[in-house]
């Protein structure tokens, strides 16, 4: 077998990783970015273990100056500042590379691809198959036979490596070295090279296939015509300039050699403190273990796994004294009960035969009021048995004066609610508390137990097996070993307890905690219980309407593409947009070549297009038909014949509820035919109606009330629509003079504003030019001073604290509103803007359900959905006139606003209707 040789970019791997992960990063309980390192470490991995290299380096870029600098002091100057977390992950990147036991490549003067482009060469003379990992096109000029360029794979999907012929195909050209001409003459602005003004990557193509070689084009610019003549002619210097700098240097003199690049078992003992000190236990037990390939799949030379990554001190259940007893009986039972009615708070959690509540198996349920001890009381078989016992716990539920402490104490809730058991009183949620406290980091009992008590609890797996393979159930675990288990979880939760508990306060989130969302989860429990019933009927005749009209549009787009394909292909539909009908001169690619047809450019191009238009027709159709149509059925729950969506408090840092299982709160409303879906959600039966409570615009009444401007509060005191009113500040006209399509750009102003929409996104959305909605956005400003002023404010007070907060206290925190990447810092400012606004009305609707829900405890009328700022009941019609007004004034009186809040009711026999 022929020695097989990988080269990575270092830098352009870790750039890769580090925005991977931009929008959900990964940090540890220390509030460190790990993203880079994780995503880098994370790719070398997957290239020793699944690619199996003999040999294997890695280059990175050197400060100092390149002939490129020389020739042009302009290259690469108006690159951003490195992120402040990128220049952290670097020397980190490079101890875990050299604890690999992996070369690393550094040439002062030279270019990362300089280096590798050299090594490649070379080492494909001698006939070792060469691989260059790294998402950089410049590399494609490199390829050649036994030389390939391997592009790293997104979120699991596999690697693209391209060779001679992929290369050839993709760009269009006779030789990969005829990318070089290529990017010449379309520049690279990332790396400042000019390349000729006006000419794009699909322009350079067809030059150089006609030309081969940009040489050439230029000794026969009198085949040109036009403005591209022009173009070309007044810029050969430039042309030829940019030639050289995108032309990769084969000639370092690199002092390696083959024998230097042999891939060695790793340094797991150097490796082990550098995956412990960053959090990456994942990573760190597919290296430390003995299975773990390190080229050709040789093991190790150094035998130790462990079982667990994890600190040295971590305290385990074999290390700790503990005292966990068996509750097997009724006297034991009873005991146990006089014993917890004397605390003031205790701990519990469930065991189950299932993550479905609705069919879970109660086996056990463990208990626990002071560390390291606790107890496990066990359940007969038999359901009606298991609930008769239940029963013995009824009053210790009810307890109003006792804590109930649990880690997702909603699961152990509901599963208790779906055996007939309603818990009531004061309630301390772990989760919720460490999501309040540390919304960026992992909330799972394990990890928090590792953080805050240092403490490594036994895994499930240990217990029922890997995912994915045949597990057992929990019923099937011995006593003994159940009982270590669930009752460490019971002992950890209160440890855990103790901690968060102090620490709310100290993070100013003990408000939020207590007022908002403790209180709803008992709120969310009769909710997720209730469910909502489904016609599948009318999804089912929708279904078949869908279906005619997907065929209808299918059939037309054909018409007029002049040939059949696959509309669902991406690559096939720009091919006919764009190569074909050549709808636009210089159409826009994605990352790996083909045309974008994305939602954005399409949307574009529809008011021109009809064949556009018929597209985002039919996927919108598709979309709709396979994603709710047929798929919302398959929730209904056969014994209650309802839907049970399951909402959680913690999956938007913003704080607004998330709904899964199915998810009821992404079901279109913005047209037509996605709000069709809506009338096949249906009262529960005779003598009810649904009734639908909505916040009118509360964002923009949150943002008027934050910024206490006195124009948008006016507006909205006078009871204007408020994007009206908005429209005749902003164009100065009167009220009644304001037209449909000032509107329209003034209510996109509004909402835009809130997410720190710019003049370029205006334009973009509005299809007006970047000047326009630049002056759109100016006057806005100076007609609502006092928002610009709040806005300027929250980024300053940010910067200056580190967070933002709602109106109740909720804060998010956003490290990277001090960054020197322009990019990188402009993202946070917006959502420093949006988060206290959107945070704001999260909680205030929280705050509504769980007054909501008090006020009718005793009508037959039942909350059964939240989705964003509407309420949806079961509502009994001989109710109907004392539970509307109930209704609206909770939503109204759940925040003090500086303007009035409205609430929009309706009411129908089915959602549609009632909305």
């Amino acid at each position: 077998m022929a020695d097989t040789l990988f080269l990575l970019d270092g830098m352009a791997l870790i750039y890769r990783a580090h925005f991977a992960f931009i929008r959900s990063p990964i940090f540890t309980t220390g509030g460190v970015n790990t993203s880079a390192i994780y995503g880098f470490t994370n790719t070398l991995l997957d290239v020793l273990e699944n690619r199996n290299p003999t040999h294997l380096a890695i280059a990175f870029d050197t400060p100092e100056p390149t002939d490129r600098h020389k020739i042009y002091p302009e290259y690469k100057a108006q690159r951003e500042s490195m992120p402040e977390d990128i220049r952290f992950a670097i020397p980190h990147i490079k101890k875990i590379v050299e604890a690999f036991n992996i070369p690393v490549l550094e040439y002062p003067g030279y270019e990362a691809d300089d280096v590798i482009g050299t090594i490649a060469t070379n080492a494909a003379k001698d006939g070792t198959e060469v691989y260059m990992v790294t998402p950089d096109k410049d590399y494609a000029q490199l390829v050649q036979d036994s030389v390939y360029m391997y592009k790293p794979g997104r979120q699991g999907s596999p690697p693209e490596i391209m060779g001679v012929n992929e290369i050839k195909e993709k760009w269009a050209i006779e030789t990969p070295t005829q990318v070089i001409d290529i990017l010449g003459l379309m520049g690279d602005a990332s790396d400042n090279i000019p390349g000729v003004p006006g000419v794009g990557e699909k322009t350079a193509q067809k030059l150089i296939a006609k030309f081969g070689s940009m040489e050439e084009l230029y000794n026969n610019t009198d085949q040109l015509k036009g403005k591209q003549k022009e173009k070309v002619e007044d810029n050969r210097e430039l042309a030829l300039l940019s030639k050289k700098l995108v032309t990769i240097n084969r000639e370092v003199p690199v002092t390696e050699t083959m024998k230097d690049f042999a891939v060695q078992a790793p340094n797991k003992k150097a490796l082990e403190p550098i995956f412990v000190e960053f959090e990456m236990n994942a990573l760190g037990k597919r290296v430390i273990s003995d299975d773990f390939k390190a080229g050709r799949g040789h093991k190790s030379d150094q035998p130790e796994q462990l079982e667990l990554l994890a600190q040295p001190d971590l305290k385990t259940s074999s290390s700790e004294k503990h005292n966990y007893e068996l509750v097997d009986n009724a006297e034991k039972r009873k005991k146990l009960i006089q014993t917890l009615a004397k605390q003031k708070a205790f701990c519990f959690d469930t065991e189950t035969t299932s993550l479905d509540v609705r069919t879970a198996e109660l086996i056990a349920i463990a208990f626990s009021f002071q560390a390291q001890s606790g107890y496990l009381v066990t359940f007969p078989d038999d359901r009606r048995q298991a609930i008769a016992v239940l029963e013995e716990f009824q009053a210790l539920f009810a307890d109003e004066t006792i804590l109930k402490i649990g880690h997702n104490l909603k699961y152990d809730l509901s599963v208790l609610r779906w055996h007939a058991m309603q818990v009531t009183g004061p309630m301390f949620d772990t989760m919720i508390a460490h999501f309040l406290t540390e919304p960026e980091q992992r909330h799972t009992m394990d990890y928090m137990a590792e953080a805050y008590l240092g403490y490594s609890p036994i895994p499930i797996t240990r217990l029922i097996g890997e995912k994915g393979k045949e597990q057992k159930s929990m019923r099937d675990v011995p006593i003994a070993e159940l009982k270590e288990y669930a009752v460490e979880d019971a002992d950890i939760t209160f440890q855990l307890y103790e901690k968060m508990e102090p620490l709310l306060k100290e993070k100013g989130q003990a408000q939020v905690f207590y007022d908002v969302e403790m209180p709803l989860v008992p709120v969310l429990v009769e909710m997720e219980h209730e469910g909502i019933a489904l016609d599948t009927n009318t999804l089912a005749d929708f279904s078949v309407e869908l279906e005619k009209m997907i065929e209808g549009y299918r059939h037309r787009i054909f018409e007029l593409a002049g040939e059949e394909f696959n509309t669902n292909s991406p690559k096939q539909l720009g091919e006919i947009l764009f190569d074909k009908m050549k709808l636009v001169e210089k159409p826009k690619k994605t990352k790996t070549g083909q045309y974008s047809t994305n939602e954005q450019v399409l949307t574009a191009l529809a008011p021109e297009h009809e064949i556009v238009r018929l597209i985002l027709d039919y996927r919108q159709a598709s979309k709709l038909k396979s994603t709710y149509v047929d798929a919302l059925p398959d929730s209904v729950f056969g014994e209650t014949t309802r839907v049970h969506t399951t909402f959680s408090q913690t999956g938007a840092i913003t704080g607004r509820l998330a709904s899964n299982n199915p998810n009821l709160q992404n079901i279109p409303i913005r047209t037509d035919l996605g709000k069709e879906i809506r009338r096949a959600f249906i009262a529960r039966g005779p003598g009810f109606t649904l009734l639908a409570a909505d916040y009118s615009q509360i964002e923009l009444r949150v943002m008027a009330s934050m910024s206490g401007d006195k124009a948008m509060i006016s507006d909205f005191e006078a009871g204007h629509d408020i994007h009206a009113a908005t429209a005749a500040r902003v164009y100065g006209v009167d009220l009644d003079h304001v037209e449909s399509e000032m509107r329209r750009k003034a209510k996109m102003v509004n909402f835009g504003i809130i997410y720190g929409i710019s003049a370029f996104g205006l334009s973009q959305r509005l299809g007006i030019p970047r000047k326009e909605a630049g002056e759109i956005i100016d006057n806005y400003f100076l007609q609502y001073p006092q928002v610009k002023a709040f806005m300027d404010q929250t980024i300053m007070d940010c910067q200056e604290k580190g967070y933002v907060e709602t109106l109740t206290g909720r804060r998010r925190y956003l490290r990277d509103i001090n960054s020197q990447n322009n990019t990188v810092k402009s993202a946070a400012e917006r959502n420093a803007i949006n988060s206290p606004i959107q945070g704001t009305a999260a909680d205030m609707i929280k705050i509504a359900m769980s007054n909501v829900q008090k006020a009718l405890h005793s009508y037959k009328t039942r909350m059964i959905l939240q989705v964003h700022d509407e309420l949806v009941f079961d509502m009994d019609n001989s109710e109907e006139s004392e539970v509307t007004p109930i209704i609206e004034q909770c939503m109204i009186d759940a925040l003090e606003l500086k303007v009035p809040v409205i609430v929009d009711i309706g009411t129908g026999a089915n959602w549609l209707d009632a909305h």
